[in-house]
């Protein structure tokens, strides 16, 4: 079969370099415009935001989306991988390419573990940024998440956990384990396990998963993301931002389910913390951008109005006059 040739995509490619790594990002909409950066999950990069750009440029934004170091067309260095490493790099991304050329502060939109490194960046500089959006936020960099053991699937799941370690810490059998993972028929029966819209999971998802997997450094990257230290839970790192917070939850995530820990905690800032809103979609899987991009929309689009009318309104001030709000 001839190799898979990606749609058109509604924006311009560009590359930049950080700590001497090459790294992709892309840009649409009015350069003038209020930015938006998005941030994407694991495994997945930019083109994961494929249905979201356009319409958000559309709507009046400046929409870039970073590639995190390891993933998608960024470099795949031989690294320690963590949520710490990736809040850098969208901090410094932040700092060299949209804080030099606007002086408007930029809204974070995260999907999964780009969710909790967005929520970290934010945490760590809340006057760079206006509002912070987590669509399903992870709660860790992988399934050893502190902090969860009062669900009890994750307790019965902690044998396994430790099995796939040990597997992925002898290279050979860690090269078979990713391999069968990033196969195209393996990989689209994952993705019709994380999505209800089975529309969605098509040959373009299906590539844009498994182009950069067999990329030099791949396999590094997943054994490292996979083993690694889960870093910070999400409840740790909320207390340092304290503007707008719009949560956007699946509920039929198998992932980080909306009746788990987190699902549960990041539902109760509704009501237990000022500027929060949470909006929970029905039959929607882990990747609510993708899954139903129109759905997320419809939640995103009017909360990100309001954000901007608090900005205006309330000149550098925005972020806080919208959290009291």
């Amino acid at each position: 079969a001839p190799p898979f040739t990606p749609p058109p995509r509604p924006w311009t490619e560009h590359a930049w370099t950080w700590r001497g790594h090459a790294c992709r990002y892309v840009e649409a909409g009015d350069p003038d415009a209020p930015p938006l950066l998005l941030v994407h999950g694991f495994g997945a990069s930019s083109d994961h935001w494929r249905f979201n750009v356009g319409p958000l440029a559309a709507a009046g934004y400046r929409v870039l989306a970073l590639d995190l170091l390891g993933f998608g067309g960024s470099a795949k260095p031989d690294a320690v991988y963590s949520v710490d490493l990736w809040r850098d790099q969208v901090l410094d991304f932040v700092a060299e390419k949209v804080g030099s050329s606007s002086p408007q502060p930029v809204t974070l939109v995260g999907n999964s573990l780009g969710s909790l490194v967005a929520l970290s960046a934010a945490a760590a500089s809340p006057s760079t940024f206006a509002g912070l959006v987590c669509l399903n936020l992870a709660g860790g960099m992988n399934s050893k998440a502190r902090g969860l053991d009062d669900d009890w699937r994750l307790q019965l799941a902690r044998p396994i956990f430790a099995l796939i370690d040990f597997l992925l810490s002898i290279r050979p059998l860690a090269r078979r384990i990713f391999d069968g993972v990033r196969a195209p028929e393996n990989l689209k029966g994952v993705l019709l396990s994380v999505y209800r819209n089975a529309d969605a999971v098509d040959a373009d998802l299906v590539d844009l998963i498994a182009r950069p997997a067999g990329q030099e450094g791949a396999l590094g990257a997943f054994i490292t993301i996979i083993t690694g230290d889960p870093g910070p839970k999400p409840q740790e790192l909320l207390p340092g931002w304290t503007g707008p917070l719009l949560f956007v939850w699946g509920d039929a995530d198998p992932f980080t389910p909306v009746d788990g820990p987190v699902g549960q905690w990041a539902a109760s800032l509704a009501t237990s913390r000022p500027g929060t809103t949470f909006e929970l979609l029905a039959d929607v899987g882990h990747c609510p951008h993708d899954d139903r991009p129109e759905e997320v929309h419809s939640r995103l689009l009017p909360w990100l109005g309001k954000v901007m009318q608090k900005q205006k309104g309330g000149g550098g001030e925005g972020a806080a006059a919208a959290a009291a709000a």
